[in-house]
């Protein structure tokens, strides 16, 4: 397998990451917006530190 196809079949787990914790996000909040969503997901990545700072969104002051 060459370093690009490799590299293709990162790309698509990741993206497959990514919906899924989408959807656990969708179902723990159902209606939630965009931005709020995008967050969310970022904090299940991040710290809440990195949070903060990056995006001024705290984690724990926004609750589950």
């Amino acid at each position: 397998m060459s370093p690009l196809e490799k590299l293709e079949i990162v790309r698509r787990l990741n993206r497959s990451l990514i919906a899924l914790s989408e959807a656990g996000v969708r179902k723990r909040q159902p209606g939630i917006e965009e931005r709020e969503l995008r967050l969310r997901v970022a904090s299940l990545r991040l710290s809440r530190e990195t949070m903060i700072r990056a995006f001024g969104w705290d984690p724990d002051a926004a609750g589950s």
